[in-house]
């Protein structure tokens, strides 16, 4: 029988009695989605139109949280070779930046592929798997689920407001 794919809106709602990683997993999935769900629908032109001072759009959003995935996950988690965690506030601003081949298609699909991987790297550890991290000494994966519910659900409500000036379209769903 095929898994039954739950509304990633639900997920809160239906961890709601669970553990504390069922719980962590469900509010982090349920931002990485509400970002997805303002970039697209749009055009490439719309996704990228600059409607603050800063480099921030609803694409660079998208692209921003894809660097900052890696980085959190892959990077402290299972580095691979060439593997580098960015510690400087200028680089990861920089990821904001958006190049030609930066289109709605390409940075949503880039953005679930490196969630997909955070979820499957996470998966291997426990909560309280403590790794090196280059400024904070050591972090435990909790932190770092909780660190990336901060940061999504930042970013998921700056994406709220892009969009909603963008075409008056609001909320989660």
């Amino acid at each position: 029988m095929a898994e039954t794919q739950i509304d990633p809106t639900l997920g809160p709602v239906l961890a709601r009695t669970g553990d504390e990683r069922a719980v962590l997993e469900a509010f982090l999935d349920f931002h990485r989605a509400t970002v997805l769900r303002k970039l697209r629908g749009l055009a490439d032109a719309d996704a990228g139109r600059r409607l603050v001072p800063s480099l921030t759009t609803l694409a660079g959003l998208v692209k921003h949280l894809t660097l900052v995935e890696r980085n959190w996950f892959r990077c402290l988690l299972a580095p691979e070779p060439g593997d580098r965690y960015l510690t400087s506030e200028d680089e990861a601003s920089a990821s904001f930046a958006l190049g030609v081949d930066d289109t709605v298609e390409r940075l949503a699909a880039g953005y679930e592929v490196v969630c997909a991987e955070s979820r499957s790297l996470a998966a291997r550890f426990d909560l309280d798997h403590v790794v090196p991290h280059p400024q904070l000494g050591e972090v435990s994966l909790r932190w770092i689920l909780v660190h990336m519910i901060e940061e999504t659900a930042r970013h998921a409500g700056h994406a709220d407001i892009l969009r909603e000036l963008t075409d008056g379209e609001t909320g989660a769903i």
